[in-house]
């Protein structure tokens, strides 16, 4: 686990959503005292076997009408073209209170505030023929501040549910249906696992139309081969891993390399200095630079954060060092964090050239004979 990118995450997450711009000056130890949960980790059963198949346990499922916080659209957006796939989205992470190490399902105000998130960032798949995104017991904010046995069980636990979710989403959609993988932060982690314990080696591999783990650092020697997938190297390629950390100029990633760079990667090996995926948005494929023009639209959302306009031409992209780099800051908001991070903006960034994507990626996908 990279605890200390999981600080610097779920830090970020903080200064989202909870609008408090001043935490971005607060150390990591006085993070730690004010988020990790001073309760001992709570032993939690598995759901019931068949819990996914109530719709109150989604957020995002096939026949839920409004209430599928999955299809909101920002106003003057063209409606989506119709694709024959089935995504299964997880959201990052939106429970920051210390009372527990995993969110209660029954905890609002954490499940608002993860539909605010698939507003912003489950929308770029909504035409999709089934957007599927789950409730999970989520590993709490403060989870990821600390090395402690509590923590990763917190970790395991959430996963656990993701897991069961995933495998009622597999049961429930047409075996002949595509099927696109999508997360951020805490769910691109998740997605990962998903796709080292569930993808990796089985027929489902073949199934898999693009895995949109982004948010989350992916080591092309350590981890990726472990996947199952390869990483998207052209657009429209199916079958494969996209993945980007968005950051403005100057940036400063070194918080997040440094963590990675200590971490133990998918092979048992130390990942250090090794590459890390960067998929450029704006070309579809592994690293290269992309202008301005080429952003077929950016997501800006309003100071509520309850509408949005969508914007060309806002931000170019390049790959540098594993980072996706965005040129001068943009003003979307309140929201960026130390070193020009614009991890809160990873996908409203290139919302636009996202649905295109996944679009190209879904049309080019063959069934494996």
């Amino acid at each position: 686990m990279v605890r200390k990118f999981l600080y610097f995450v779920a830090f970020m997450v903080v200064v989202f959503v909870a609008g408090a711009v001043g935490l971005r000056y607060w150390s990591k130890e006085l993070s730690s005292f004010a988020f990790v949960p001073r309760v001992k980790f709570e032993a939690q059963d598995a759901l019931a076997g068949n819990a996914y198949e109530d719709a109150k346990l989604w957020f995002a499922r096939p026949g839920m009408g409004i209430d599928d916080a999955a299809h909101w659209a920002p106003a003057g957006a063209a409606p989506p073209a119709p694709l024959p796939a089935a995504v299964f989205f997880i959201h990052p992470t939106s429970y920051l209170a210390r009372d527990h190490w995993n969110a209660p399902l029954d905890d609002e105000e954490s499940q608002n505030r993860a539909r605010l998130f698939l507003r912003g960032m489950a929308s770029p798949f909504a035409g999709s023929a089934e957007v599927w995104a789950p409730r999970y017991r989520q590993a709490a904010f403060g989870s990821f501040l600390t090395d402690s046995a509590d923590a990763q069980a917190a970790t395991d636990l959430a996963y656990k549910d993701v897991a069961q979710a995933f495998d009622y989403f597999v049961a429930s959609v047409p075996k002949d249906r595509p099927i696109v993988l999508a997360g951020h932060s805490q769910g691109a982690l998740h997605l990962i696992r998903l796709l080292k314990e569930k993808v990796a080696g089985t027929p489902l591999a073949g199934r898999i139309a693009a895995a949109y783990a982004i948010g989350w650092p992916i080591s092309v020697s350590h981890d990726l081969p472990k996947l199952g997938l390869p990483a998207c190297a052209t657009s429209g390629q199916p079958g494969c891993i996209v993945s980007w950390s968005s950051y403005a100029e100057p940036a400063d990633p070194s918080t997040v390399k440094d963590s990675y760079a200590a971490s133990t990667g998918f092979d048992g090996q130390k990942r250090g200095d090794s590459e890390i995926l960067c998929t450029n948005p704006l070309t579809g494929g592994v690293g290269g630079n992309a202008p301005a023009s080429a952003n077929l639209g950016t997501l800006i959302p309003n100071a509520q954060l309850s509408e949005g306009e969508v914007k060309p031409g806002l931000v170019p992209a390049r790959c540098e060092g594993g980072m996706l780099l965005i040129g001068p800051p943009p003003s979307l908001g309140p929201y960026v964090l130390p070193g020009n991070n614009y991890h809160v903006y990873d996908i409203p960034l290139f919302w636009s050239n996202l649905r295109a994507d996944v679009a190209a990626r879904v049309a080019a996908w063959k069934p494996v004979p």
